[in-house]
């Protein structure tokens, strides 16, 4: 499963053939504070910003295989935090494979759920 997300993330062909992909015009993330067990859903469009208790988690953009929009959707996020000088987490989340490139945080779990396509 991890070589399908590295190939489909450096837009390699899987299977023999290349996967048509589309840009999304923002993302479906979950977000859960672990103190209180509060989780949301929110909606971001790319290039969006969204403040979280401490964090502010920012939709660089979401993007999806045409044939798969919901499960197989990518996005990239950045997740900051109130006091520290380098982000929390910087990079691609993956929808399918949320544990592929989790967000190592005491407090907060963020991940992606879908991409907004309309």
């Amino acid at each position: 499963m991890r070589l399908v997300a590295i190939l489909m993330l450096l837009g390699l062909p899987l299977s023999g053939m290349a996967e048509e992909v589309s840009p999304g015009k923002g993302a479906v993330i979950r977000t859960l504070d672990k103190i209180n067990g509060m989780v949301e859903d929110i909606e971001l469009a790319n290039r969006e910003a969204v403040e979280i208790g401490r964090i502010k988690v920012t939709l660089g953009e979401c993007r999806f295989p045409v044939g798969n929009p919901a499960g197989d959707a990518y996005a990239f996020l950045t997740v900051t935090e109130e006091g520290r000088d380098s982000p929390v987490f910087i990079g691609w989340m993956i929808a399918s494979s949320p544990a592929l490139s989790a967000m190592d945080h005491p407090r907060y779990d963020v991940w992606v759920l879908r991409c907004i396509t309309e």
